[in-house]
């Protein structure tokens, strides 16, 4: 069916109703083409603008107890088994952050000694979490606590668009210095010579982990009396606590690198 244009109606409209009432008319369909072409431009701008991401919400910690099972971790002459110890201070700490309204996922909580890649796996499932681990030193300086973080390093992925396990943390380093400077301030606080800053540390266990990660370790096995470890739990707990809740409002999940554009290990 052949079309006409809009003027020709309009000139039709003219001839039988009336040169005022065809004028108003006209004006009418100007204005509503013109509305149209504006609409349509403004679509095609908005269409032009990246989405700006949610944040995401901090709602979970997971807390690492270290070793277990048949791993005692570092021990004390006086018998004192890091395994045992950091499974009291994790109790602790899930307490402390409960009360903050976190919900705690803890990698073991028994005399259990699930793999680094288990452990992991436990943080990796989760969204909108952290991780810590926890640890009694071997050579630390006793009555202290120190926060160790990973080394900055290139976040790749492989031909499918995925991060290797190995650098899971790569795209989370970042995130988890600022969590970890937070909580050694707190820790600075209460225990008098620990750093004023995280410290930067090889920690296997972080690097598998696709999450804001950090290590807590406390003090020494090397203490006479396992008691000297046990007054340093309340302080510990709550100190990481509060530093966790001061990461809060930082907490957002990476932009991970596509696969075209991601850098070489």
């Amino acid at each position: 069916m052949q079309q006409t244009s809009p003027g020709f109606g309009i000139l039709l409209f003219v001839r039988k109703f009336g040169l005022l009432v065809g004028i108003f008319v006209a004006a009418v369909l100007l204005c509503g083409l013109s509305t149209s072409a504006q609409t349509q431009s403004s679509a095609a701008t908005q269409s032009s603008v990246p989405p700006i991401p949610a944040r995401a919400a901090l709602n979970v910690v997971v807390v690492d107890p270290a070793h277990g099972g048949i791993d005692a971790g570092g021990r004390g002459t006086e018998g004192i088994r890091e395994s045992d110890v950091v499974l009291e201070f994790a109790s602790q700490l899930k307490k402390a952050l409960e009360a903050q309204g976190f919900q705690v996922v803890q990698t073991r909580d028994g005399n259990d000694n699930p793999s680094f890649d288990d452990r992991s796996a436990r943080a990796n499932a989760q969204r909108g979490a952290i991780f810590i681990s926890l640890h009694v030193g071997s050579t630390g300086v006793i009555g202290t606590a120190r926060v160790y973080v990973s080394r900055e390093f290139a976040a790749v992925t492989d031909t499918t668009g995925l991060i290797p396990w190995d650098r899971a943390q790569a795209p989370f380093v970042s995130l988890s210095h600022k969590l970890g400077d937070l909580v050694q301030i707190e820790l600075a606080k209460r225990f008098k010579g620990s750093p004023s800053a995280a410290l930067v540390a090889p920690v296997r266990q972080l690097r598998t982990t696709a999450a804001p990660a950090i290590a807590v370790e406390i003090s020494s096995v090397s203490v006479r009396d396992r008691a000297d470890l046990d007054r340093m739990v309340p302080g510990i707990a709550d100190a990481i606590a509060r530093g966790v809740v001061a990461f809060r409002p930082s907490y957002v999940i990476p932009t991970l690198p596509s696969a075209a554009g991601g850098g070489q290990p």
